[in-house]
């Protein structure tokens, strides 16, 4: 890899930013629909690429006159919805950093999100306001948008005149303007590491931009594609996957408040889908439904080449894998090309990937390994983890490779499988999940003297998480109330993806070495 931050060396970006992508489509494609928002309750609203330029630029204004400056963190707690992809550009227009956050989030994960940033204002919607009010002591301002993923505000969730998001906008004649540098700080998003505090990552231009054209690529996205978006905006795979790489390409994505399997078809249909980022839990629910012959699907993306299982659906499925440090994915499955099936694809061409033993050591074909990724940090790789130079710095082998904490089975001609989770990793619905964050707010219970976390397999979810206690007394001697205090103890601190499904009360866990706890002879005892 080069090294883009030596003298005269000239990035793909160079002069480029993420407001003059979203320009240069307004002005080459003003009347093409770019986003169109399709709440459940109501029509399809369809917001033109000027249309949807103009409405960022009098925004990012406004943003300015509440005394919003470049630099500073602005937070995005929203489910999805097109005032959500309108703060976001607004931000990254002012020269602000957008930070988008968990809705799920527990009011103790949304007091660290912002006080973590130092972020000074928030835009959220009713059903989150006194969430974000509460527990958010140093914004500046918070404004609150008029509905909650297009539906009616719940009684009592009234919004308040001088809060209200509509009153932010001002004149787009007066949209600031600000020098173009593709390495200035883009965006936030906190993701789950192996450590109990998700770690903030964060994306240059440069990494937005290179989310959309390459992901464009690997897509082989067409500007008369139509991707349909109902993951959540806040996570790389909407934003980047399906948002920013229609944006790159002048297409148009459909903007769902989150995925619903009844109303599935009935939307891919109405503004012909053409591609769809999607999951293997929305995929089985799909299949308890009517599968149309005719729709314009042709193309998926998810974790796994051509599963049979999804064979149904009559459309071929590539797969792919990526975090959010990676922006895009460092692996890809073939789309002109047969794949292995079940697996996730082969090395992606724009990133250099490694798959060894503890040691260092290349795996064979047909052995499981650590997956590491090589890329240029700020470009390929995300710039760093905010306010953390340690997490950064360790996150890197000796090589320059990051390393990713998932474990991959080497295939014959270079395709790689899926192999398990390194550490203490799960996925939940789609969600990350660290065991250890579960972990250490089930030991702060009374009554418990220690506590493990592992995943248990799930027909929908994938896994849940199970957590395995010894009681400080014995089980014989527990109080009779300690389970429900543990999930009480989790649900007041946690998103509700993690706290535990089950509590299962021990008087001994199995031991590795150096009394490490054994999970791998726990996750047996749910089988």
């Amino acid at each position: 890899m080069r090294d883009e931050h030596a003298p005269g060396v000239v990035g793909p970006f160079a002069g480029l930013d993420v407001p003059w992508l979203l320009r240069m489509q307004a002005e080459l494609r003003r009347d093409h629909p770019f986003l169109i928002w399709a709440p459940f309750d109501a029509p399809a609203r369809s917001w033109s690429y000027g249309e949807f330029y103009d409405r960022v630029g009098a925004l990012a204004a406004g943003l300015a006159k509440r005394g919003i400056r470049p630099g500073e963190y602005v937070l995005i707690h929203l489910d999805n919805c097109i005032e959500a992809m309108l703060t976001w550009f607004a931000c990254v227009e002012l020269g602000a950093v957008a930070v988008t956050t968990n809705t799920r989030s527990a009011p103790a994960e949304i007091e660290y999100f912002a006080e973590h940033c130092g972020a000074v204002a928030a835009i959220t919607q009713p059903a989150y306001a006194e969430l974000v009010a509460g527990n958010c002591s140093k914004l500046r301002w918070i404004a609150v948008i008029a509905h909650d993923a297009g539906a009616a505000p719940a009684q009592g969730h009234g919004v308040p005149p001088a809060e209200r998001f509509e009153a932010l906008f001002a004149d787009s004649a007066d949209r600031p303007r600000r020098p173009i540098d593709p390495m200035a700080p883009c965006s936030v998003q906190y993701t789950s590491g192996t450590t109990s505090r998700p770690k903030a990552v964060l994306w240059t231009h440069a990494n937005a931009l290179w989310g959309g054209k390459v992901n464009a690529a690997h897509q082989t996205l067409r500007a008369d594609d139509v991707h349909m978006a109902y993951l959540p905006l806040f996570h790389t795979n909407a934003l980047a996957y399906s948002m920013l790489s229609t944006l790159w390409v002048g297409g148009s994505c459909v903007i769902q408040p989150r995925f619903s399997a009844r109303r599935f078809w009935s939307t891919a249909r109405e503004h012909r889908c053409s591609w769809n980022s999607t999951i293997g839990f929305c995929m089985k629910a799909l299949l308890e439904h009517d599968i149309p012959k005719q729709h314009s699907f042709r193309l998926w993306g998810t974790a796994f080449c051509e599963p049979a299982a999804f064979a149904a659906f009559g459309i071929k499925i590539v797969g792919w894998w990526g975090m959010t440090e990676t922006i895009t994915h460092g692996i890809i499955g073939e789309v002109d090309q047969p794949n292995i099936p079940m697996a996730i694809g082969r090395a992606a061409t724009e990133y250099g990937i490694r798959v060894t033993d503890d040691d260092g050591r290349p795996t064979a074909v047909g052995g499981t390994g650590n997956l590491l990724i090589k890329g240029v940090p700020g470009l390929s790789l995300f710039k760093e983890y905010l306010h953390n130079e340690a997490a950064t710095r360790d996150s890197f082998d000796a090589h320059g490779y990051f390393i990713t904490g998932d474990r991959v089975t080497l295939l014959e001609r270079g395709f790689i499988k899926f192999g398990d989770r390194a550490k203490d990793m799960l996925k939940v619905g789609g969600e990350n999940v660290a065991a250890s964050e579960i972990e250490q707010v089930v030991a702060t219970v009374a009554g418990v003297r220690e506590a493990a976390v592992v995943a248990k397999k799930h027909p929908m979810l994938d896994e849940v998480p199970v957590v395995f206690v010894i009681p400080s007394a014995g089980v014989a001697a527990a109080a009779p109330d300690l389970q429900d205090r543990v999930i009480a103890a989790c649900r007041g601190a946690l998103a509700d993806f993690k706290v535990p499904r089950e509590i299962r009360l021990v008087d001994e866990m199995p031991r590795s070495t150096l009394e490490k706890v054994a999970k791998a002879e726990l996750r047996k005892l749910l089988e």
